[in-house]
C-alpha cells in the first residue's frame, strides 16, 4: 500500500548519521514507495504516453497525493520537507518507470517548489502555495535561444512603471511544463549593460499575465510526454511583489538552484540507465540464440556488467552530491561530476541495451528505443556534459594550487 511521504517521518536529523551505501529506513521506505508507484502506474502506460505525447496528469495528481510534488516544501505550505538525498531516490525510481514523469517531477520539484519554498514571502508562498493545489506545475524559465549556457546574456527585460509594477518583455525558450504550468520563475534582466549584476528572478502568475503567450511545443527526440515551449512576453505587468530574492540577484539565485537542479536530472538519467539494464538482462533471459539464452552469453555478460559497475558509480557520485547538500556544503564539484557521469551512464546503458536486443532493440513495441531516446537529454539540459567537465576541472585545479 502506497504511503503519503508526509506520514513518513522527515528524514533530515540524519542526514549526518547515514552511509551513501547504506539507506536509513526512512529513505528505503520512500525509495519502496516510489518503487511501487513506477511499477504500478508508470511503467504500464509509458510507452503509450510516449507515443501520445501526452502528459500524465492523472498520475501527476496521484504523485501529489502522496506528497511528491512539493518534496522538499514546508509542512505549513502542505510539503513533505524531505531533503535532497530523498528528492533523488524519488527522481531515480520514478524515472526508471517513465522518464517524461521523473522530469516533470524533478524540475517542478527542484527548479520551482524547492526554490519559492527557500526564499520565497511568506505572501509569495502563501500565493503560489497554500492558494493552489498541489498538483499544480511550476515552471522555471531562464533559458533562450542566444542565452542558453551563457546566462549573463540573456535579453528578456523588467522595467519599472510608475505605480512600481514590473513590465517584462522578451522570450523564454526550452521551458519544461510549460503547457501545463500555471505559473513559474521568471529570469529578466532590469539592465542589460549590468550584464549577470541586473539579472532578476519574478514570480509570473499565468493566469493574470496578460500579454503571456505560451508557444508551440517541441517535437523533441525523447522524454515525449512532457511540453517544452517558448513564452513570449509583451508588455506584460506583474505587481511589484513579485521579486524573488532581491533585484539584481537572480544570476546567484540561478546557479544555486541550476546545481540542485542538476542532482534531480542526474537521478533522472541514473533511473533511465537502471530501467535499460533490466530491459536488457529481462531480455536475454528468455531470447534463446545457439540454443541457449542469451544471458550465457560471454559478450552479454560482459555488457552487462560494464553497464551495471557504470550505474552504480553514478549512484554513489549522486548520493555522495546530495548528501554534500543536505549537509549545507558547496557541493557544486560533486554535484558536476554527477550530472556528467550519470549523462553519459544513461547513454552508454541505453545504446548497450539496444545492442543486446539487437533488432528487437530498434522497435517501438520494446521499450529499448524509448529508453535511448530518453537518455540523450541527460547530457544535454540542466548545463551541458561539456560545461560539467569544466566546472570539475576548475575545482579541481583550484584545490590543487591550494595545497601548494
Amino acid at each position: 500500500m502506497l504511503r503519503k511521504l508526509s506520514t513518513i517521518k522527515p528524514i533530515v536529523p540524519f542526514v549526518r548519521q547515514y552511509s551513501v551505501c547504506e539507506l536509513p529506513k526512512e529513505l528505503r521506505q520512500i525509495q519502496q514507495t516510489c518503487w511501487n508507484f513506477a511499477e504500478r502506474e508508470l511503467k504500464p502506460i509509458a510507452a503509450e504516453l510516449d507515443h501520445e505525447e501526452r502528459f500524465p496528469s492523472i498520475q501527476i495528481s496521484k504523485l501529489a497525493n502522496l506528497g511528491l510534488m512539493r518534496v522538499t516544501v514546508s509542512p505549513e505550505y502542505n510539503g513533505s520537507n524531505l531533503n535532497m538525498l530523498a528528492m533523488s531516490l524519488i527522481v531515480e525510481e520514478l524515472s526508471r518507470g517513465c522518464a517524461s514523469t521523473g522530469v516533470i517531477v524533478s524540475i517542478h520539484n527542484c527548479l520551482y517548489a524547492d526554490l519559492l519554498n527557500r526564499l520565497g514571502t511568506a505572501d509569495q508562498k502563501d500565493q503560489f502555495f497554500t492558494k493552489h493545489s498541489n498538483d499544480t506545475i511550476g515552471a522555471f524559465a531562464l533559458s533562450e535561444s542566444d542565452a542558453g549556457s551563457d546566462v549573463a546574456a540573456l535579453s528578456t527585460t523588467a522595467k519599472q512603471n510608475d505605480g512600481g509594477d514590473w513590465i517584462l518583455n522578451g522570450t523564454k525558450t526550452w521551458v519544461t511544463s510549460a503547457k501545463e504550468a500555471k505559473s513559474a520563475i521568471v529570469f529578466a534582466t532590469v539592465d542589460r549593460a549590468l550584464k549577470y549584476r541586473g539579472i532578476t528572478a519574478f514570480l509570473v502568475n499565468f493566469e493574470e499575465a496578460k500579454g503571456l503567450t505560451i508557444g508551440r511545443k517541441e517535437d523533441k527526440l525523447g522524454i515525449r510526454a512532457t511540453s517544452t515551449c517558448s513564452l513570449h512576453f509583451d508588455n506584460v505587468r506583474i505587481p511589484k511583489q513579485s521579486v524573488l530574492g532581491e533585484v539584481g540577484g537572480g544570476f546567484r539565485i540561478a546557479m544555486e538552484q541550476l546545481d540542485r537542479a542538476r542532482i534531480g536530472i542526474a537521478s533522472q538519467a541514473l533511473g533511465i540507465a537502471q530501467a535499460a539494464l533490466e530491459t536488457a538482462t529481462q531480455y536475454a533471459e528468455q531470447r534463446i540464440a545457439f540454443g541457449e539464452p542469451l544471458l550465457r552469453l560471454h559478450s552479454v555478460q560482459v555488457r552487462i556488467a560494464e553497464m551495471a559497475v557504470r550505474i552504480e558509480s553514478a549512484r554513489l557520485l549522486i548520493r555522495k552530491a546530495a548528501a554534500e547538500v543536505d549537509q549545507g556544503k558547496r557541493a557544486t564539484k560533486a554535484i558536476s561530476m554527477a550530472k556528467w557521469i550519470a549523462g553519459e551512464t544513461a547513454t552508454f546503458a541505453a545504446h548497450n541495451c539496444q545492442q543486446i536486443l539487437g533488432g528487437m532493440g530498434y522497435v517501438k513495441d520494446m521499450a529499448a528505443e524509448r529508453h535511448y531516446r530518453d537518455a540523450r537529454i541527460t547530457e544535454i539540459y540542466g548545463g551541458v556534459t561539456d560545461v560539467q567537465k569544466l566546472i570539475v576541472a576548475e575545482h579541481v585545479i583550484r584545490e590543487l594550487q591550494h595545497k601548494k
